[in-house]
């Protein structure tokens, strides 16, 4: 069902470990050229052409990509009060992290007279995508919205595909969590052509400033073709976890684990990394009892048994911590004896999930912190989605007169180093003997 992969006794000085565990193929950029054409469309002729691209990739004919405001409120009276508590309380814990790390304006004087704010200003528009494909994922209305107002953006949009047993509307969960969030502009649009709307606008849709959001191969297409026209968040690939184990670990928990990130789609990862064979036949045999026990069965089965996924040996959790960090997962797990010891060395990981008691699924509903994260190893130089990505930094200069003399000179100097003149002489006409004093 599953591979192994061993690293026991390799040279670690010369190993690449982020190479021996690989991951899904997820070529982005051959899906460009499928992607550009709907973007161009959309850009042309808006509307009209969304409406062709729902009833191409959705099934759904209809040219009124606006979800009436009566619909979005409908949702929320008719949703079971079970999910809609478990929707508030996600949003209430999200909301306190994510209040927590709200950053504040910073002044520095660095001379008398002289002061630089850093001033953190909340992006002014943007369009939030939640994917309705072989899961509708209501929990990411929460991701995406929460940090979004608590960074004080004033116009928030949001796109999720058009479902035909939904009258063409976005899934009802998808609806209700708008509602509760008070997210009241939303369309009923789907894949490349939801972010081209969102870049471009079409019809009632203005363009926005920031795209946030997972979505599939064709989503990340499009932001890697928009990027510039406008901001993107990430080009989120196939979910993926790891767990780093020793024979502590409990081989249900980490089955159980594995199975979690294999159900979102047959190209998910599920990779462990242990020191322990014991461990190692023992999450095996729960595998073979747990997928078949499952919903999605098919699903799991591809994924575990695709080359993204894996158990991975290695002679001792030193090594395991290397593997793992190389690796840079969107998920990493730690169930090791000495849990947080381990967590703390981890360099590179989208989130991390320390000890038996924090499973990924926590992070994907209730934990407090955000699931949209970075994949594909991407982890090693971005993060996750956060108040920080809707918001942007302004510097503000403020300097007396005193406090330019005094470091004219050395503007003067530098401007001419780069054989630029003109800069120094617009600091040093300021100073011209003939000219009044102001």
């Amino acid at each position: 069902m599953i591979r192994r992969i061993d690293l026991r006794g390799a040279d670690r000085a010369s190993v690449d470990y982020r190479a021996a565990v690989p991951r899904a193929e997820f070529d982005v950029e051959a899906a460009t050229h499928q992607v550009q054409p709907i973007i161009d469309a959309v850009r042309a002729r808006g509307v009209e052409a969304i409406a062709e691209f729902s009833a191409q990739f959705d099934g759904v004919d209809s040219d009124d990509i606006a979800v009436p405001r009566e619909a979005i409120d409908a949702a929320l009276a008719d949703l079971d009060p079970a999910v809609r508590a478990g929707l508030e309380e996600s949003i209430r814990r999200l909301r306190l992290t994510s209040e927590a790390e709200l950053e504040h304006d910073v002044t520095s004087q660095v001379a008398d007279g002289a002061t630089v704010t850093h001033r953190k200003v909340p992006i002014d528009r943007v369009g939030l995508y939640v994917p309705g494909g072989l899961a509708p994922l209501v929990s990411s209305v929460v991701m995406n919205v929460v940090p979004a107002q608590v960074a004080g953006v004033r116009s928030i949009a949001l796109a999720s595909p058009p479902q035909k047993n939904s009258g063409g509307l976005p899934e009802s969960t998808i609806l209700a969590a708008c509602a509760l969030l008070g997210v009241h502009e939303v369309y009923a649009v789907g894949g490349a052509q939801a972010i081209a709307m969102f870049a471009h606008g079409a019809g009632p849709c203005r363009p926005v400033d920031l795209v946030t959001g997972p979505g599939n191969i064709y989503v990340a297409a499009a932001k890697r073709l928009l990027r510039g026209v406008v901001g993107i968040d990430s080009e989120a690939g196939p979910t993926e976890i790891a767990v780093l184990a020793d024979d502590s670990a409990d081989a249900a928990f980490v089955a159980a684990d594995l199975v979690s990130q294999a159900e979102h789609d047959p190209m998910a990862a599920s990779v462990l990394v242990t020191d322990s064979l014991a461990l190692a036949d023992a999450v095996e045999a729960e595998l073979d009892k747990q997928v078949f026990a499952t919903r999605h069965t098919e699903r799991i089965l591809t994924a575990l048994g695709g080359r993204q996924s894996g158990i991975v040996l290695v002679d001792d959790m030193d090594q395991g911590v290397d593997v793992v960090d190389a690796y840079a997962a969107e998920h990493l797990e730690i169930q090791t004896r000495d849990a947080s010891a381990h967590a703390a060395r981890i360099r590179n990981a989208g989130a991390i999930f320390v000890g038996p008691w924090a499973p990924v699924s926590l992070g994907d509903y209730c934990a407090g912190s955000n699931h949209v994260l970075p994949t594909a190893g991407c982890a090693c130089h971005s993060s996750g989605l956060s108040v920080r990505a809707f918001t942007r930094s302004v510097h503000v200069v403020d300097y007396s007169r005193a406090a330019l003399a005094e470091v004219a000179g050395h503007v003067v100097t530098l401007a001419e180093a780069e054989d630029l003149p003109g800069h120094g002489q617009a600091v040093s006409v300021r100073f011209d003997s003939e000219r009044p004093a102001r």
